[in-house]
Formats: C-alpha cells, sequence, structure tokens
C-alpha cells in the first residue's frame, strides 16, 4: 500500500535580483504563477496535504494561491520569518505534518518539474528510504554536490560554499527535492544546527544524519536539466519560459500539429 503523501513546498524567498515588487514565486512563467506551477504538478501526486512556507511578501502569496489551490485536498501555510536556510523553512511545517508518511519537498520557484519524476522519486524512497532528485551538470558552480563513497552510495551533499577542491569537481548536483518518511525527518529537523560558512540550517544536513542512522539514501538521477532548474533573476525566467516554450511546441508537432 502506498504510503500517505505530504507535499512541502519553500516559497519564502525575496528574490531580490528579480527587482520586482511581487514575491519571486508569483511571477509568471506560461501565464501561471510559478508556485501554482508547482502546486499544479503537486495535485497530480494526491497527496493528503500540502504546506507552503511563505515569508517575503507572504500575505500576497497566500491570498494569490489561496484562491487557486484547486486539486490540493488539504492546502496550508507556514510562515519562515526571518529566513534562516532551507532546514529553517522546512522546520516552521513541522506543527502541520503527519507523523507518518511521506514527505516531498520541493522549490516553488522551480516550476517544470514532472509528475512522474516526482513519482519515481517517491518509488526510489519506497516507505523506509531517503531519496533525493539529482542532475549531472557540465557547471555544478553553485548547487549543492552529491557526495559518494566508494561503493557510489550517498554519504552527503555538500553546499558549494563548504566543499572543498575535490567535492567542487563533482558533477552531480541535488536538486533541491528530496522524498523522506516523517517518521525520520521530524527529528532530523531537531537536530540541525547552523555551524557552516552561511551560518544558516541546512535542509541537506538531514543526508548525513540519515547515513548515521542507517537509514538508506538513494540518489535519483534524472538527465533532464529544464525540470530543476529554479529562477532567480529576469534573464533566467526569460530562458526558462522560451525553452517551455520550444518544449511544447515540439510536443505538439510531434501530435501532428503544425
Amino acid at each position: 500500500m502506498t504510503a500517505p503523501l505530504d507535499i512541502i513546498i519553500m516559497a519564502a524567498g525575496k528574490g531580490t535580483r528579480m527587482k520586482s515588487r511581487h514575491p519571486k514565486v508569483l511571477q509568471k512563467l506560461a501565464g501561471r504563477a510559478l508556485l501554482q506551477h508547482v502546486l499544479d504538478t503537486a495535485a497530480q501526486l494526491q497527496a493528503r496535504s500540502a504546506v507552503v512556507i511563505t515569508g517575503h511578501g507572504a500575505d500576497q502569496v497566500e491570498a494569490a494561491i489561496g484562491q487557486s489551490s484547486a486539486g490540493i485536498s488539504q492546502l496550508a501555510f507556514a510562515r519562515q520569518e526571518p529566513q534562516l536556510g532551507t532546514g529553517h523553512a522546512v522546520q516552521q511545517a513541522v506543527p502541520l505534518l503527519a507523523d507518518e508518511g511521506m514527505a516531498i519537498v520541493l522549490s516553488g520557484d522551480v516550476p517544470l518539474t514532472q509528475a512522474d519524476t516526482l513519482q519515481g522519486l517517491l518509488n526510489a524512497a519506497g516507505s523506509d528510504r531517503m531519496a533525493l532528485l539529482t542532475v549531472n551538470m557540465p557547471d555544478p558552480t553553485g548547487y549543492g554536490r552529491i557526495v559518494r563513497n566508494a561503493e557510489g552510495t550517498v554519504q552527503r551533499i555538500v553546499e558549494q560554499k563548504d566543499a572543498n577542491a575535490d567535492e567542487r569537481a563533482i558533477t552531480e548536483v541535488y536538486s533541491g527535492i528530496m522524498a523522506v518518511p516523517l517518521r525520520w525527518l521530524k527529528p532530523w529537523l531537531a537536530q540541525l544546527n547552523n555551524h557552516n560558512a552561511q551560518g544558516e540550517y541546512y535542509l541537506t544536513d538531514v543526508v548525513a544524519m540519515a547515513v548515521a542512522d542507517g537509514v538508506a539514501v538513494e540518489g535519483h538521477c534524472i538527465a533532464d536539466v529544464l525540470q530543476v532548474a529554479g529562477i532567480n533573476s529576469p534573464q533566467q525566467l526569460a530562458e526558462l519560459e522560451r525553452a517551455h516554450q520550444m518544449r511544447q511546441a515540439q510536443a505538439l508537432m510531434a501530435q501532428g500539429v503544425r
């Protein structure tokens, strides 16, 4: 039997580089807010609930999304104020989450992940493993690197600013999307600290905790970089819009549309 699923969507970032008065996750791609794309995909997973973590522009984000949450049976919001990192963000969702079942963590500014990709991630996790959505990038600058042991088993994720020269040479990176059993996630979140170069609470630190606790960590690697592309600037938004339009056009042409 499939474990019940809760979806956590991080949508608290300010998006300073967007240079807009609108919160980043409400920027439009293909006529819909970035966050709405993520919610629409999440709705296809038949989750029992979704928790959206808001921060900058929280009132605006919650008002916009609360009116258009079709397909999500239980939608709730958690506020992250101040923003102290990804781990701190997910900690805010804990009171709204069940104690059992699976959680999948998504980012509100990564709009083009496909539902079948997320289902593949959940299949990799099963009911008792952690699974990370990863991708190989020729230039992994800025992304957390997937550190594996000699047998190829995932050991941890190291963030760019904390990586040594060998780790920075790794091209397999973490997408920001993970699936993890809630019975493990909650105690791991409680153990997070901010002893790192950024002084933030990293959600990625739970990977090393899983390894220490003997929980298997699966790396579900995909080749499609577009599905894990995040948006931090108007240029990136424009590039992703064009890529999305091209992909849609190719799909229509494959169906015989001219």
